[in-house]
């Protein structure tokens, strides 16, 4: 096979601790592992080619943190080929671990009680990046498929360009998370048509929001102070269906690229509650992917 030559910068590596303490159980809702392309083969058109990132690397970053919990997501670039998240599974050590999967639209319900064995807990479709995968279509279906499993629906859409999209999330009749704040653009703010529109799926006494990768919204790194308002909207509006992740090893940050002890001191700013930030990163994941 041919190996393609990495596109994208790796991940900074861990130097020191946040300032801010994570309490114990912290989670990490929302990263990503990479290996070998000769083991874990690429799909042929994809939108990056990553880094070697594997768990053993994304595993250390946690302990750097104090994160004690994880949650690994299906990348695009994978397709449903979900091997390397699942070899993560089998060895993840004292770090409790679940996942997030994609899978073919006709997956059978022997293969949902494999993966949910091995600890797979929703289905992702993500119809904001740039490689081809599941599409909105797929969702109503899949959802029927999950629901008797427990297991949600994770979307990665664009709720500026296509505010709409919250309305056809909230019918599903399973839970629905949506990724790195809906895409709203910071710099819109709260009262943006989009935004408007993610509180309006947040509505529902099922729907979720990842706070994760401001590098997607906002232009103002390091601190990204615009972010903050946008975090405290969401969580006032549903303060047990919010939920915070890395995004590591951050394959869209580019340019944006920053230790992650720095993301996980913009909490502080964005939920200076300290209850707040216990549901953010105990109470809420616990529900949501089963961890005791």
């Amino acid at each position: 096979m041919i190996v393609r030559r990495p596109d994208i910068p790796g991940p900074v590596a861990p130097t020191r601790r946040p300032a801010l303490r994570l309490p114990s159980g912290a989670t990490d809702c929302h990263a990503h592992v990479f290996g070998p392309q000769d083991r874990y083969p690429l799909l042929g058109d994809t939108h990056f080619v990553p880094r070697e990132t594997p768990w053993s690397d994304y595993s250390a970053m946690l302990r750097s943190i104090g994160c004690e919990r994880a949650v690994l997501v299906q990348p695009s670039v994978y397709g449903t080929d979900n091997t390397a998240i699942e070899d993560a599974l089998s060895s993840s050590g004292d770090i409790a671990l679940r996942a997030v999967a994609v899978v073919e639209t006709d997956v059978t319900e022997r293969e949902l009680e494999r993966l949910h064995g091995l600890g797979f807990r929703g289905v992702r479709i993500n119809v904001a990046a740039g490689t081809r995968g599941l599409t909105l279509n797929d969702a109503s279906p899949l959802a029927e498929r999950i629901r008797g499993f427990g297991w949600h629906l994770q979307v990665y859409a664009d709720f500026h360009r296509n505010p709409e999209v919250g309305d056809l999330l909230a019918a599903l009749p399973v839970p629905v998370v949506v990724d790195h704040f809906g895409r709203v653009p910071a710099q819109s703010g709260a009262g943006s048509p989009g935004f408007r529109a993610l509180l309006r799926f947040m509505a529902r006494d099922d729907s979720w929001v990842k706070l994760s990768a401001p590098y997607f919204i906002s232009a103002a790194m390091p601190g990204y102070t615009d972010v903050a308002g946008l975090a405290e909207a969401l969580v006032r509006s549903a303060p047990d269906r919010v939920l915070w992740g890395t995004d590591w090893p951050h394959a869209s940050a580019r340019e944006k690229m920053q230790a992650d002890a720095d993301l996980v001191d913009l909490l502080a700013t964005w939920i200076p509650d300290e209850q707040a930030r216990y549901r953010l990163l105990v109470g809420n994941p616990a529900r949501l992917y089963g961890f005791p």
